[in-house]
């Protein structure tokens, strides 16, 4: 596992951790659950340009590489969807939906590992 894993790691359960407290109490989404879901973005687009400065200086994704950008691209389109979610239904339970941001962009981060090492 590399440093970006580690990172999506922790961006991914704290907004996890927000979102999820934020639909058990009953609110709707808040700058805190959508500014949670925008750091976990912020995090894959870290990823993303670090891979392709790997990618650019020679370094070699032992996987298929199709599956890898496949992976990084759906992961960077979950967010976006989300809080566009959110913003159209303004209920609790997109704030779950947000909560799935996190966990999902940690496992699809994992799979991401998986493929490059």
């Amino acid at each position: 596992m590399d440093a970006y894993f580690y990172i999506i790691l922790a961006v991914g359960l704290l907004s996890t951790i927000i979102c999820a407290a934020a639909g058990i109490m009953k609110k709707a989404p808040n700058d805190a659950t959508i500014l949670s879901v925008a750091a976990v973005e912020l995090a894959l687009l870290v990823y993303l340009v670090g891979s392709i400065v790997r990618v650019a200086s020679g370094e070699q994704i032992a996987g298929e590489a199709w599956e890898f950008w496949g992976y990084l691209v759906t992961a960077l389109i979950l967010p976006v969807g989300a809080v566009y979610w959110s913003i159209l239904e303004r209920t609790r339970w997109s704030n779950f939906v947000l909560a799935a941001v996190g966990v999902t962009a940690l496992v699809m981060a994992a799979r991401m590992n998986q493929i490059w090492y």
